[in-house]
């Protein structure tokens, strides 16, 4: 080496050890020779040396002092990430979700918690400590500088326990399955420092420390053997190594390395095959096996230059046809197309002429001349250059499955990480005809593959923490309006208060707005979907009538439709809400005006008075008699609203004193003005829509009176006056969004999109608003001048919300402490069934609690065969995809006396018509979800989804295989902390493929599940028996050895169980037991080991009860725990 190295490591994927020097470069070498293979400069000069490496799929990650870098293992840069407060940075570790975050620290108070992903800082973490060290095990051991280690939670980051391990500093250390070991200095005389004598052992499942190793030349540097779980390697700087036992430290193995000076570095590879040093003399020293040597212990094909074979000879001259040089084909974007972050533009195009200049145009002798329409300040100029770099649509991403293939492509990777959010930050508003509608507000479709609506990559539109819906969904129009909703405080907190309670109504909308709300936060960015709530809706005889749904409307104005659906849905908020509690005021006064209505005759003069309310105002505007020219000639929006509110009418009607149809005049007497104001903009005339093209017509504050019966609305600077002078009661509302109708086009259809201050629903006191864009499941960010701007053409508002000031922030969580869990611990039945697979859960000894374990597994029936169009090139393309419907949810104990023991054994009832049972997957007949026929526990989806809402805010924690399809069918979202699938803990990514229940059951578990007919008590209590017993590989630190051998027996067999009797399964059969008894399955055999008795204190037998009825085979525990 030309420089000294400043740290080494083996890699985990391929034959490469990779070096840092201290001046920021990163050097790769190949195989045993040590060949060099990629040499990059990842870090600045100024910033000293590389500190730490660590390995993920698409590269290798590096640390320095002011910076984290990733580059691909060919040297190519994926991201790097600089940051001012990065000061002194000096390790890193993976953290609880595996290799696609990290946690970044050093000799500063700020740690960093990065994407690996998205190659961006999540968090900034506060921490009192200065870290020079970081290794990863069940807990993050981070090396302090004053000599103690702390063990931080993966997830939290707290500091769980502190180990003070040597009293000046730790110079190196490892941590490996439950064992800590740290090497460190001790002060002597004269202020100088020695290095201890004593490796200091800790073991992290007792959190004690252990006998320390003694090493008499001094400790400098350590390592635990990755297959030996109880071996480690300690080496002191004059190459003097040890290799130990830590359960028997008195007993040692002694090495001598053959350098002539220093060492500084000491690494041992994954494969426990290759061990490097270095010293001070730029000299990498590798020792291991000539015959066996290799460094991770599966390894992938490491890329090389492929040698491009020369052309072949052909003579040219001028009669030699052009079609003799054939043209390739390709499927890749060409390396002719550069990515967007190289293209940079030159010069500026000049402005287009407006269309109304061109219209107005008078010729003349040197040309033409028109009025100006002022549409820009003097001096403002247009930003062409970003107008003309826009497409005309949004390029829809590629599958999720093609991006999985094509992950190694460059190109795959920056198109996701760059050209995605450019296509949407270029997106600027500006101009006001169609051709120039921004791209964020044009229609957005999902793609389907033959993979489902799972395949669609829904992030590629969401960058935020706000989560957006989907569109595949009948009347799924009213999105819009269901995220306005949700971002009013004050109606989010009346729906999740009353989805609390005990209310089981089928048609109750206000608990399906409760339930939806919740999905969406916690869905944090993910994308949700309001299936059930769309389903309540379709389902209500009122909502048909009134022509809202749209397989009854297909020509009418989705405008008209989302403002009647807005009265709709308000008033049967309020239906619902008084369904459970008649005499509480409390709905009324957040979104009903209380007004008297006086209605006189005009023959008779007869004056009759009607107390009543409103939910939703229509505004009405004045006809515009001339053409205005300036701004204050048109009404403001505080008078159209004032007029709208207490407006008077004349209608012909009965009057029962003439006894004959007169005009009679109404004229509204307001009695009170409630929290939110849901207004409906109703733009119907060329008027109206003048007046929402003028800048800044609608305001974010308004002011209202109620004096006397009598509404005055104020806005701007009388509002100012009006709260200056403090003479009258006046109610300050703020624009909590608008749902708005985006006219993309004469040849599409026009659509709807909410335009939101997400600040108020903020629990965060913060005074700066947020506003964002809602275009079904695109979410983005959006400057306040653009949310405010409309424009006739294209952009004009459908729906306004205003709430009180005093209200913002108002986000009430109380609900959680106050839910009524009684619907647990009683059956529900629609046809009266006994309970005979289940028993509920006694209240007294089993209520569910944060962290309690449960088993879940759901079966599906098809409502909906999927719509497929076939091209005329013979192509197939999904138009709507499958739709299943939840019909049998089965929960099971995840603990206790009773573990495995199903609570929750439901089969759903559904009014729709079932296109197929699906029998054969989900085990359902014709007769069980009959309520005249069914023997078994029949409930509405109310109640089955009532259940699992409750035990998911309860805090349980779902055990499952392949729970996040389940979860979305059934319409809820859970965070990934209350989900352990089984999927994900035998998984290797690499692999591509994912197993089977079925399969692990016979390979694990030696049971054959799923012959006929699939049982979801039966996958349910399957998948928690895997679980437990990954906890007793993960107990014996053997997770890897043994997926990578489910992986193994499962190519042989071809991933499934072989039938009962065939010479499939006696193929592998003996194959495992070949593998054994000649050792090459040297997890099985450990685990075997492991079964029959401890042969180290990791290792130890416990018993575990049987539930009732459980006979010795059929129950599904484990010796270890």
């Amino acid at each position: 080496m030309p420089t000294p190295v400043s740290t080494l490591a083996f890699d985990t994927q391929q034959e490469l050890l990779w070096t840092g020097n201290e001046y920021g470069r990163v050097t790769s070498f190949y195989g045993p020779k040590l060949q060099k293979y990629t040499s990059v400069r990842a870090h600045l000069q100024a910033e000293g040396p590389v500190k730490q490496f660590l390995f993920h799929d698409k590269g290798v990650i590096s640390i320095a002092a002011k910076s984290v870098h990733l580059s691909s293992r060919r040297g190519l840069t994926q991201w790097h990430i600089v940051h001012d407060n990065m000061k002194d940075l000096r390790c890193m570790s993976f953290t609880c979700k595996g290799t696609s975050e990290i946690l970044v620290a050093g000799c500063q108070d700020l740690m960093f918690q990065i994407d690996v992903e998205k190659g961006r800082i999540i968090e900034e973490i506060p921490t009192d400590e200065n870290y020079t060290m970081m290794k990863s095990s069940h807990y993050i051991c981070a090396a302090t500088s004053t000599g103690s280690v702390n063990m931080l939670d993966p997830n939290t980051f707290s500091i769980i326990k502190t180990w003070k391990a040597h009293t000046a500093g730790i110079n190196d250390m490892d941590a490996r399955n439950n064992f800590l070991v740290t090497c460190g200095w001790s002060p002597r005389h004269q202020g100088s420092y020695m290095l201890d004598p004593l490796a200091n052992v800790y073991d992290l499942k007792t959190m004690m420390p252990l006998p320390p190793i003694p090493f008499h030349a001094g400790a400098a540097f350590v390592r635990m053997h990755p297959r030996m779980s109880t071996t480690s390697i300690v080496a002191s700087q004059t190459g003097q190594l040890q290799v130990v036992d830590l359960m028997n430290p008195n007993t040692a193995n002694l090495r001598q390395a053959n350098i002539s000076s220093y060492m500084m570095g000491l690494e041992l590879a994954s494969s426990g095959e290759a061990l490097a040093l270095t010293d001070v003399e730029c000299t990498i020293h590798l020792w291991g096996s000539p015959a066996k040597i290799h460094f991770a212990e599966y390894s992938n094909a490491t890329e090389f230059v492929e040698t491009i074979p020369s052309a072949p000879a052909m003579g040219w001259d001028s009669d030699t046809p052009l079609s003799n040089i054939g043209m390739p084909y390709y499927r890749e974007q060409l390396l002719s197309v550069w990515p967007s972050h190289q293209v940079f533009e030159i010069g500026k195009p000049p402005p287009k002429i407006d269309s109304a200049i061109l219209a107005a145009l008078t010729p003349m002798e040197f040309g033409a001349y028109a009025p100006n329409p002022r549409k820009t300040r003097r001096n403002q100029t247009e930003n062409t250059r970003g107008v003309d770099t826009v497409g005309s649509s949004l390029v829809a991403p590629k599958f999720l499955s093609e991006k999985a293939r094509d992950s190694e492509s460059e190109y795959s990777k920056g198109r996701r990480i760059s050209d995605a959010v450019e296509a949407l930050a270029d997106a600027s508003i500006s101009g006001s005809t169609k051709a120039d509608v921004p791209v964020m507000y044009r229609n957005v479709e999902i793609k389907y593959s033959r993979y489902g609506v799972d395949d669609f990559d829904f992030e590629y539109y969401n960058k935020t923490r706000y989560s957006g819906l989907e569109t595949h969904i009948s009347n799924s129009y009213s999105n819009p309006l269901l995220q306005l909703l949700k971002f009013t405080p004050l109606i989010r907190n009346l729906a999740l208060h009353h989805a609390a309670t005990t209310c089981l109504s089928e048609t109750c909308l206000l608990c399906e707005m409760g339930f939806l709300f919740d999905m969406l936060a916690k869905a944090n960015g993910h994308n949700c979907q309001a299936t059930n709530f769309l389903k309540t809706f379709s389902n209500l005889p009122q909502a048909a009538a009134l022509g809202l749904l749209e397989e009854n409307s297909p020509s009418s104005s989705l405008t008209a439709m989302i403002q009647s659906m807005n009265r709709f849905l308000l008033d049967r908020m309020s239906f619902d809400f008084k369904q459970l509690s008649p005499n509480s005021a409390q709905l009324e006064k957040t979104i009903a005006i209380e007004a008297e209505s006086n209605i006189r005759c005009v023959g008779c003069t007869n004056e009759t008075t009607r107390e009543g309310t409103t939910y939703v105002n229509d505004l009405m505007y004045p006809p515009l008699r001339i053409k205005p020219l300036i701004r204050s000639s048109i009404p403001s929006f505080s008078q159209i609203l004032k007029a709208s509110v207490g407006r008077e009418t004349q209608t012909r009607g009965w009057c029962h004193i003439c006894r004959r149809y007169q005009q009679l005049a109404t004229r509204k007497t307001v009695l009170s003005i409630p929290f939110v104001l849901m207004i409906n903009a109703a733009i119907n005339t060329p008027d109206a829509k003048q007046s929402w093209a003028t800048a800044g017509w609608l305001p974010e504050k308004i002011g209202i009176i109620v004096d006397g019966g009598q509404f005055f609305c104020f806005e701007g600077e009388d509002l100012q006056l009006h709260l200056q002078r403090n003479m009258h009661n006046i109610t300050v509302y703020e624009l909590v969004g608008m749902v708005a109708d985006i006219n993309s086009g004469e040849n599409q259809k026009s659509h709807l999109v909410s335009l939101i201050n997400v600040a108020l629903s903020s629990s965060e006191s913060t005074p700066e608003n947020a506003w964002h864009l809602f275009n079904d499941f695109l979410v983005r960010k959006v400057q306040r001048e653009d949310a405010l701007k409309f424009s006739p053409s294209w952009k004009l508002p459908s729906i306004i919300a205003y709430q009180v000031q005093s209200a913002r922030h108002s986000v009430d969580d109380s609900w959680k402490e106050n839910l009524d869990t009684t619907l647990l611990y009683y059956d529900w039945s629609i046809n009266h069934q006994e309970a005979k697979h289940h028993r509920v859960l006694r209240p007294e000894a089993e209520a569910p609690v944060a962290g309690s374990n449960v088993a879940i597994d759901a079966e599906f029936v098809s409502l909906q065969e999927k719509e497929i169009e076939i091209k005329s090139d013979g192509t197939r393309e999904t138009i709507r995809p499958e739709r299943l419907g939840l019909a049998r949810v089965s929960v099971l104990r995840g603990s206790g006396e009773d573990e495995g023991l199903p609570f929750i054994n439901d089969y759903i009832t559904i009014s729709e018509p079932v296109v197929d049972l699906l029998t054969q997957y989900s085990g359902i007949h014709a007769d069980d979800l009959d309520p005249r026929l069914s023997t078994h526990n029949l409930v509405p989806l109310k109640v089955a989804y009532k259940k699992l809402w409750l035990l998911l805010n309860l805090g349980v924690v779902f055990i499952g295989h392949g729970l996040p399809k389940d979860f979305r069918t059934i319409n809820i979202h859970v965070p990934k902390a209350q989900v352990l699938d089984t999927v994900d803990l035998f998984y290797i990514k690499s692999r591509g493929r994912k197993l089977s229940l079925r399969f692990l059951a016979w390979y694990l578990l030696k049971e054959e599940i799923q012959l006929e007919e699939h049982d979801s008590i039966e996958d349910a209590r399957t998948a928690l028996r895997l679980w437990r017993k990954y906890e007793e590989f993960a107990d014996a630190g053997i997770v890897e050895r043994m997926v990578e051998e489910c992986y193994r027996v499962g190519r042989e067999v071809g991933f499934k169980p072989p039938v009962a009797g065939s010479t499939g399964m006696s193929a592998g059969l003996a194959s495992a037991k070949k593998a054994e008894k000649t050792g090459t399955s040297v997890a099985m055999k450990f685990a075997d080991d492991i079964a029959s008795g401890p042969a180290t204190p990791v290792g130890r037998k416990a018993g575990l009860s049987a539930p009732p009825g459980a006979g010795k085979e059929g129950y599904f525990g484990s010796p270890l725990r």
